[in-house]
């Protein structure tokens, strides 16, 4: 037991990060298949267990068997409990537990929330736990509050407060899970304004990510906001106002149905129209919104918006001979640099899933495997209805690719690539590229 402890604390943060996300999905996955988390009459097999907490720890949505109808509310619990161990980050979590306690944190538990939370300095690593916890409980309160009030019409009282906390957990932290049973999802909702804007409000809340959010409490002026801030807000709102008049133009769905759908793409899950009903343009209009994602250091997945808006300011700057940047600011070539890695890699990911999937799924049509895998990669949750009917290698081939959507394709591999020793440099000599 010592060496363990001793090999652990040579181990990077992010090895240590990873490493414990694998731990929750397997322990999720044991807890999923004991007699008191499945109902009676209901099957669930490893597979599906290990999906589904994969899933929820990933906080994606994508389910193998109906939450509602094949788990009892211990199940329910244990599912609910992922996902806010998911969101919020294993690191998170487990700071919140030592505060919890009394103790201290010492310099490792800092450098693991540095880690997680992707963050430039140690500076206030305490603090910012602390907030992200009480955010958190204040959204999902007031997505409780506001929830009950839909939810209490159609259930008994004690039915609509559960409902209404496990759709709040999982709307803030971005995961498309929902417990109404006969995998509606919220179809059933689809007009409800009320309930449509409080899941709305707890996704992109959940999705701008919680050191946007600190920076908008404390400055209130967008003027006054880190470049960070600017950047994900505006180009949230981008692609929020895009996905909408897309979705309209090519679905025959009412506004409020485009708005949530556009939201909901942008890595949450769930819909209130049958996903396996849009036309091809549609979901091309989704997986491009899946495929960008949230933005760092939130509950969502994706390349990241700020990913997104660091390639279209350099390929801004190609036409236009001028520097990438914007709000009077530049943004450095080694930014740049990584979000072209972040998006190969990504894009790698999803055409090798894709891929894999087409193999061992050939009946399915090519546009559902490949909506399937980007949703899972952007641990998103939407599904034209395949999941379940899928081949245990293909779910498992879904449970890796959601695992690295979560944990970040770049990170996920750089963590285990060990820097060289040498400092030499090779001469450099032209490659003609286009």
């Amino acid at each position: 037991m010592d060496r363990i402890f001793e090999f652990l604390k040579k181990q990077p943060p992010g090895r240590l990060i990873t490493l414990g996300f694998a731990i929750v999905i397997f322990l999720g996955a044991f807890l999923l298949l004991l007699p008191v988390s499945v109902k009676e009459g209901a099957t669930v097999t490893p597979v599906d267990a290990l999906f589904t907490s994969t899933s929820a720890v990933c906080v994606t949505g994508l389910i193998a068997v109906d939450t509602a109808d094949h788990f009892t509310v211990f199940g329910q619990a244990v599912v609910a409990a992922l996902i806010q161990i998911g969101g919020l980050g294993v690191t998170s979590v487990g700071i919140g537990f030592i505060l919890a306690t009394g103790r201290r944190v010492g310099i490792r538990g800092r450098m693991m929330v540095k880690e997680a939370l992707n963050v430039d300095s140690f500076k206030g690593m305490v603090r910012l736990v602390r907030a992200i916890l009480l955010m958190t409980l204040c959204f999902e309160s007031a997505g409780v509050i506001l929830s009950f009030i839909v939810f209490s019409r159609d259930y008994a009282p004690l039915h609509a407060l559960w409902i209404s906390i496990f759709h709040s957990v999982a709307a803030f932290n971005n995961s498309g899970f929902d417990i109404l049973g006969g995998l509606r999802n919220l179809i059933p909702y689809q007009d409800n304004v009320l309930l449509n804007l409080t899941t709305c409000g707890l996704i992109i809340f959940g999705g701008i990510g919680f050191l946007v959010m600190i920076d908008v409490a404390k400055c209130r002026c967008f003027k006054k906001l880190t470049l960070h801030s600017k950047v994900v807000l505006s180009t949230t709102a981008v692609l929020l106002l895009a996905g909408t008049l897309l979705l309209k133009a090519t679905e025959d769905i009412t506004w409020l149905g485009a708005f949530f759908h556009s939201v909901s793409a942008r890595t949450a899950g769930f819909s209130t129209y049958p996903i396996g009903e849009l036309t091809n343009a549609g979901l091309f209009v989704l997986i491009v919104l899946m495929f960008i994602g949230a933005s760092p250091g939130s509950t969502g997945g994706g390349i990241k918006t700020t990913t997104f808006f660091a390639l279209m300011q350099e390929v801004r700057s190609v036409f236009s001979k001028n520097y990438p940047g914007a709000f009077k600011r530049r943004l450095s070539d080694k930014i740049i640099g990584k979000a072209y890695i972040i998006t190969l890699l990504s894009m790698l990911v999803v055409c090798a899933g894709t891929l894999i999937l087409c193999i061992s799924e050939p009946e399915t049509e090519f546009i559902k495997l490949l909506f399937e895998v980007v949703s899972a990669f952007g641990t998103v949750g939407l599904s034209t209805g395949i999941t379940p009917d899928l081949s245990d290698f293909s779910k498992i081939v879904i449970v890796l690719i959601m695992f690295t959507g979560r944990l970040g394709a770049f990170t996920l591999f750089s963590i285990w690539v060990e820097k060289p020793e040498s400092g030499f440099r090779y001469t450099e000599e032209s490659v003609t590229i286009g």
